[in-house]
Formats: structure tokens, C-alpha cells, sequence
């Protein structure tokens, strides 16, 4: 794709979460009326933003390395009289700031998490100076305030809605507290309004984004349940999603909303890192394996078909043999849908970076295999129960093949089955006829 004659090309690469997912379709929303249509390769931009994570070990390393190839292109494009602006963006550009300028004289623009709205003011900025436009601030309410009129959509039936940013758990391996700032919930008048436009543009569901999405506080004691029984009463919204939570802010009042909203989808992902009390302790997780089990049990209770999925990091500094078993025992007793998990890498800056007693990788590499092994049986396992079930299914776009179409299903799998491409938007009843590698297939139910 190739922007078109009278706009100028706009290339996004994201790296990392689902946040950032979000921050760079509001880039794209930010810099659409200054002309800036989205094309498919930096060679055809005007200008070329790097979205970048600092979550994982060398981050800063990749990113050094696509510049370097974007440099290229860009001294390219001036020898044919065309000019390339090159902006870094998200978590990266926040940690490293001027380092990054210093190191890469290409970069016209560096810009943090919580200013990208600003990014029409840097652009003018990098066309008057000769040096780079810098904005890596901590300011989210400005931020929020300044795309308070910008609604997502796309025309597609699912988005995203951030709700809440930051962090301030500082667990001993994660770099979201010092790149993303402390926690901060915006104003539940001003995500209801976002999500109405959404469901006017025809989005029927949301997944309501947080570093740490169920810490969100409106400010006058309402949390992340009452969010969700706000916004699920807005017209033609069916569906409600969040992510991502942390087990210490799963409250009673979450717990009772997943029993008791319909829109709210029995699928939750509630990361735990690690089954070994002693790892948990040295991660700053502030909860036991047995808090963990605990509160899965009163979550099931509520919603007995609900669909759990994790996070894991295996090799944790110290991490020893019988603290990976106690992980795998963890795992044994949750009973996950699907998962994630990881080695270790050391986030610059980190505590967890400087600890003594570092696994050797073969060790961590051993280790997640055993995991994923587990967790992939548990997935094929939750799969196979559904072969022959009846599902709703949101239908989102066509498949890949002739007459076949893609949706989700409640438990947040791709569900293919032949039918008609009206049927986009529309909520159906499929029949799950197959279960393979996290997908579904299945067959339309008479109407």
C-alpha cells in the first residue's frame, strides 16, 4: 500500500504490547489531518515512526539496528530530492532520550509514551531546526485531554480503549514504572464518550487497556467494575474485554462483575510469573502461589466457564530446579486456556538486572521447553472441550479462504466457518466442529 498522490506516507512499525498496539493507531489518527496516510514500507514514507518496547533484554540494541537501515533510505530519498523525517516513539525513546540522538544523527523526532499527541507540534519543530525534536515527558493527562476528540474504529468491529497507564507495583524484572510513569486512570465520563463514538462507528467490542488495567480509579472510588457496568449498558456495545491485570488489584467487586455483566467475555488474563513463593518474593509480586490459587477458585465461582490465560518467566535470577517444578505445579493446578511465556532477559535498569546468581540460557532454554509443552497441552485440552459446543461468535472480517470467514469466540479464539461476508458485525451461533492450534473451526447454526 502506497499512499496516495496527495498525501504523504506514513510508516508505523510497532514493537512490544498491545498498548502499543493502541498508541500507534493514535499516532495514525494524530497525524491524519496533517495530510499523512499509512503505507506499507519505509521506503515510501515521509515519515517513519519506530513505536519501541523496552521490556526485553538488547531493546535498545534492535531498535540502533533499524535505524541504521532507515538511515539508509533516508540518505536514499534526499539524493532524489525527497525528504524523510524519522521519529522513535514509546518506551525506548523515553528511556534513552538524547542517547538516541547522540548515537543516531538520522532521528528528527523522539518522542515518550505520554506525547505523542504532540507529535504536530515536533514535526514543525524537526522542519524549522536542524537538530531533533525532543518531548519525553511524564504528562498522560495531557495527553488524554488532547485526543479527547479523536475516536479510534477504523471500521473495524473490535478496538481498543486505553483506560488506564503506568504502574506502580515495580516488580523486580519490569521496566513499565520508570518508561510509562506511575498509575494514572482517565475520567470514566471521558472513556464512556470514546466508547459511545466507537459503537456509532459500529464497533461492537472493546478491550479496555492498562499496564495495569484493573488498578484503574476514576477518583471518586469507582474501579474497573464499575467501568464495566457503565460502559455495557451503552446501545450496540455486546462485548467487554480488559488487559492486562495484576492478581493484587483483582477486587471482589471484578470478581462479581464477571458473573453478573453479560457483555463482560469469560476470558481473563491474570499473569502470575512464577509458582515458587521464594521467586515471587525476590519478583516484588506482593502475593503467594497460594493468593494466586486462591483467588482463581473465588474467579471460577463467580464464572465457572471462564477462560484463564498467564504470563511466565522462567530463569528468574536464583531460580532454582525445585522452584521450576513449583511453577509447573502451579500451572498443573490453574488450568490455563493459553499463556505466555519467557526466559528471562535482563531490562536495563531493572533490579532484577544486577542480582546475583544469573541461570545459564541453556538452563532457561530447557526450562521453557517443559513449560510450553505444559501449557500448550492445557491449551489443546480446553480446545478439545469445546469440539461440539454451540458458541456466539463475533464476526469481524473474511478469511483467508474463498467464502470463509473470521471472528472470535467468548474465550478470545479465532473461529473460522463458511458464510457471507454480511454477516460482519453480527454476533452468530457456530457449532465448533474442530479445535487446532488456539483456532476453531466451525459451521453457522440455522438462524
Amino acid at each position: 500500500m502506497s499512499a496516495p498522490a496527495s498525501q504523504k506516507g506514513l510508516y508505523i512499525k510497532t514493537y512490544g504490547c498491545q498498548m502499543n498496539v493502541y498508541d500507534s493507531e493514535r499516532m495514525a489518527d494524530v497525524l491524519r489531518p496533517l495530510g499523512y496516510g499509512l503505507v506499507d514500507a519505509p521506503q515510501d514514507a515521509d515519515l517513519v515512526v519506530l513505536n519501541t518496547c523496552h521490556i526485553r533484554e538488547k531493546a535498545a540494541e534492535k531498535v540502533y539496528s533499524e535505524l541504521g537501515q532507515i538511515k539508509k533510505l533516508k540518505a536514499g530519498r534526499a539524493a532524489a530530492g525527497a525528504s524523510m523525517l524519522v521519529a522513535v516513539a514509546g518506551c525506548v525513546a523515553q528511556a534513552e532520550g538524547e542517547e538516541i540522538v547522540r548515537r543516531q544523527g538520522a532521528v528528527d523526532i523522539v518522542v515518550g509514551p505520554q506525547a505523542y499527541h504532540r507529535l504536530p507540534e515536533l514535526i514543525a519543530r524537526a522542519h524549522r531546526a536542524a537538530g531533533a525534536a525532543l518531548a519525553a515527558d511524564f504528562a498522560p493527562e495531557e495527553k488524554f485531554d488532547a485526543l479527547e476528540d479523536r475516536r479510534a474504529g477504523g471500521g473495524g468491529v473490535a478496538a481498543f480503549l486505553t483506560v488506564q497507564e503506568g504502574c506502580d507495583k515495580f516488580c523486580a524484572f519490569c521496566v513499565v514504572p520508570y518508561t510509562r510513569g506511575r498509575e494514572f486512570s482517565r475520567p470514566a465520563a471521558a472513556i464512556e464518550a470514546e466508547a459511545r463514538a466507537l459503537a456509532r462507528q459500529g464497533v461492537r467490542e472493546i478491550t479496555l487497556l492498562g499496564q495495569n488495567v484493573n488498578a484503574y480509579d476514576d477518583g471518586d472510588g469507582g474501579g474497573l467494575a464499575a467501568l464495566i457496568r457503565r460502559l455495557a449498558a451503552i446501545p450496540g456495545l455486546a462485548r467487554i474485554r480488559y488487559t492486562t491485570s495484576h492478581p493484587r488489584d483483582m477486587d471482589e467487586a471484578l470478581i462479581a462483575a464477571h458473573g453478573e455483566v453479560e457483555a463482560l467475555m469469560p476470558y481473563l488474563h491474570l499473569p502470575v510469573q512464577a509458582g515458587s513463593d521464594r521467586v515471587l518474593k525476590a519478583m516484588n509480586r506482593g502475593h503467594t502461589a497460594a493468593d494466586y490459587l486462591r483467588l482463581v477458585e473465588r474467579i471460577r465461582a463467580a464464572r465457572p466457564d471462564i477462560a484463564l490465560s498467564g504470563d511466565f518467566i522462567v530463569g528468574f535470577p536464583g531460580e532454582t530446579d525445585a522452584d521450576f517444578e513449583a511453577t509447573l505445579d502451579l500451572v498443573r493446578a490453574a488450568r490455563y486456556a493459553s499463556a505466555f511465556s519467557f526466559k528471562y532477559s535482563r531490562r536495563p535498569g531493572t533490579p532484577a538486572a544486577a542480582a546475583p546468581r544469573q541461570i545459564p540460557e541453556d538452563v532457561k532454554a530447557e526450562r521453557l521447553a517443559r513449560l510450553q509443552g505444559l501449557l500448550e497441552a492445557q491449551q489443546r485440552a480446553f480446545g478439545d472441550r469445546l469440539v461440539g459446543a454451540i458458541l456466539p461468535v463475533l464476526v469481524e472480517r473474511p478469511g483467508r479462504r474463498p467464502g470463509q470467514m473470521a471472528g472470535r469466540s467468548p474465550y478470545l479464539q479465532p473461529v473460522h466457518f463458511a458464510g457471507a461476508r454480511s454477516l460482519v458485525g453480527q454476533i452468530v451461533s457456530a457449532r465448533i466442529a474442530q479445535a487446532s492450534g488456539g483456532g476453531l473451526a466451525a459451521v453457522l447454526e440455522p438462524s
